[in-house]
């Protein structure tokens, strides 16, 4: 029997009503929690990572710096530095600044998301099973690129740099 992941299942207002092991929420859509992170460098640059090609949602684009799956029972400020751990190698030291929430709807994955800002200057460690690249790029390109090649990128990415450049 394979190890599977367990979320918490949420209502239209993020309240757990239940738990299911994650091949079961995703198929049937039901509403879930995750965590984004924005890595900035001191020259104001986001870094962004290229999910794996093995992924089995969005595989092949660009994405936020960091995101994940809360677990069950998890908050998301934990499942985010977990994350920031497991994908990127990065230990914050400061604890992350809470962004804004994002409410789960068809672009999230029916996910609830939290997004958050670090600050690294890097070099990352990134996990070959998470993510095929990662490179830095300054705000005006992202919004330039996601213009002009939204396919590129992670419909969650695009709904969070919306709302980030408010």
């Amino acid at each position: 029997m394979i190890n599977e992941d367990i979320f918490d299942v949420v209502n239209e207002h993020d309240e757990i009503i239940g738990r299911e092991p994650r091949s079961i929420v995703h198929a049937q859509g039901l509403r879930h929690r995750a965590a984004h992170v924005l890595v900035f460098n001191t020259a104001g640059q986001i870094f962004l990572q290229l999910r794996s090609m093995t992924k089995d949602n969005n595989p092949g684009v660009w994405d936020s710096s960091c995101s994940g799956h809360v677990d069950a029972g998890e908050s998301y400020v934990v499942a985010a530095e977990r994350e920031l751990m497991e994908e990127i190698g990065l230990l914050v030291e400061e604890p992350l600044e809470p962004l804004f929430k994002l409410d789960a709807c068809d672009d999230t994955g029916m996910e609830f998301c939290w997004v958050y800002r670090t600050q690294s200057e890097g070099p990352f460690d990134l996990n070959p099973e998470e993510i095929d690249e990662g490179r830095w790029c300054s705000k005006s390109e992202l919004t330039e690129q996601l213009e002009r090649n939204p396919g590129a990128y992670s419909p969650t990415l695009q709904l969070i740099w919306n709302h980030f450049q408010k």
